[in-house]
């Protein structure tokens, strides 16, 4: 109120300095983000590379690593339009079309000499992977190979069923958070060998604290979409989100841009600004977006005055951050590793359970529809949807759309059969939209 009472007496328009800041700021960041993994390369500075899920950049952080995110350069060359002659490299160096398109993007850019259309990226010094996705181990075992790196893996017990005993309260938990303890302190000495740098527990602190704001704020963010009209799309608004609270993860630009995202978003909510103009369907998406056609796929739905309110990639591949954990800075080590235990089970489950999950969104989001995105060269995301589908269907009744495309590969990208059948999934959607007021 104080900020709307400062900005009349000013003669500014309310608002025009908080909505859209998410995205301009966000892009912003990730531009200078990519840019400092150029200069580390040039400077000679140490890398690590990391995944989406128990990066550990806390501990990273530590030691002045720049982390390398491999999921997010991969997606980059797809938005850029240029994925196909990275996938071109790989498969004439020997992948096949039916590995995972962001590891064969990937291993194209490294066969490139790191050569991205966003930075040069640096070789790296480190490799941290996790057992939270089946490819993980595998791609890192490349780097391995191609530079000698060394390779750390950290092994997170899986969810033992939905209602898993991973709780705070339980014995299996406590003893499931000391396995992952003893795993972060040995990540802990190899940094001390590969850096030279002696560990600091005041800097892990540090890099705590900056990733419990934004934990509290990225599930702020996502709660905020509650509101109708909805306040940011989850494909498009979402995907600068996810980049910044990754790649951002424990530092105070991170945390400061998720405070300021949480600030606009409020601000919208409260004043009905919503993010597609003639918001007329609240839609739930599942999977990776189809990052090949990013802008003009999103636009076959908001075209129909549909918008994505909620997807459950914002909560996998947050960094466990949609979790909204807050880390005990008094005991951090094992804070870390009880975070990392949630969060990492969390993102499992997701996958695991999707169908509880969606529905868990489609009731909180006032979701009319669930659009089911099956990535071809992603089995594990992928796999179940049929089930789910049905699941979602029999327990909701409300339509679920399902396609098919990749998240990197424009190969097997058809976008005028996604739009056929997202043109015919809305006339069914108007249809059932027309009977229920007709009926009311």
């Amino acid at each position: 109120m104080a900020r709307e009472l400062d900005a009349k007496q000013s003669g500014e328009v309310p608002g025009t300095g908080v909505v859209g800041r998410g995205a301009r700021d966000g892009a912003r960041l990730f531009r200078d983000w990519f840019e400092r993994l150029t200069t580390a390369g040039e400077r000679g500075e140490q890398a690590a590379y990391v995944f989406v899920m128990g990066s550990m950049c806390e501990v990273l952080r530590c030691f002045d690593f720049h982390v390398v995110f491999p999921e997010i350069n991969a997606l980059q060359t797809a938005v850029r339009k240029v994925s196909q002659d990275y996938l071109s490299t790989a498969e004439d160096y020997g992948y096949s079309p039916d590995v995972c398109a962001y590891v064969r993007a990937d291993v194209g850019m490294q066969l490139r000499g790191g050569s991205h259309p966003m930075a040069r990226i640096p070789k790296p010094a480190l490799t941290v992977a996790t057992n939270a996705c089946n490819t993980y181990i595998k791609w890192s075992e490349i780097w391995t190979r191609l530079y000698g790196t060394p390779m750390f893996t950290l092994d997170v017990p899986d969810p033992r069923s939905y209602d898993h005993p991973n709780k705070p309260d339980k014995e299996e938990f406590e003893t499931d958070r000391r396995y992952v303890e003893h795993q972060i302190r040995e990540l802990i000495e190899l940094c001390e060998r590969i850096t030279g740098k002696r560990f600091d527990i005041d800097r892990l602190r540090e890099a705590m604290g900056h990733a419990s704001v934004m934990a509290d704020c990225y599930r702020r963010a996502l709660a905020a979409n509650r509101a109708q009209p909805a306040v940011f799309n989850a494909l498009g608004d979402g995907t600068i989100y996810l980049g910044v609270v990754n790649a951002l993860r424990g530092t105070p630009e991170g945390s400061n841009y998720f405070r300021e995202l949480v600030d606009e978003l409020e601000y919208k909510a409260a004043h009905g600004i919503g993010s597609v103009e003639g918001e007329q369907y609240r839609l739930v998406f599942t999977e990776v977006p189809c990052y090949p056609i990013f802008r003009p796929f999103n636009e076959l739905f908001t075209r129909h005055g549909g918008v994505f309110v909620g997807s459950s990639y914002l909560h996998i591949a947050s960094g466990g951050e949609s979790v909204g954990f807050q880390y005990d800075l008094k005991r951090p080590i094992e804070s870390l590793a009880e975070g990392t235990l949630l969060s990492v089970g969390y993102a499992m489950d997701q996958m695991f359970y999707s169908d509880r999950h969606l529905l868990g969104m489609v009731d909180s989001l006032h979701a009319d529809a669930v659009v089911y995105h099956a990535v071809k060269s992603c089995r594990t995301g992928s796999s179940g949807m049929a089930d789910s589908r049905r699941l979602v269907m029999e327990k909701r009744d409300i339509p679920c759309l399902y396609i098919e495309s990749d998240l990197v590969d424009p190969r097997v990208v058809s976008q005028a059969q996604l739009r056929n059948r997202v043109d015919a999934f809305f006339e069914n959607l108007a249809s059932r939209k027309l009977h229920a007021s007709l009926a009311g």
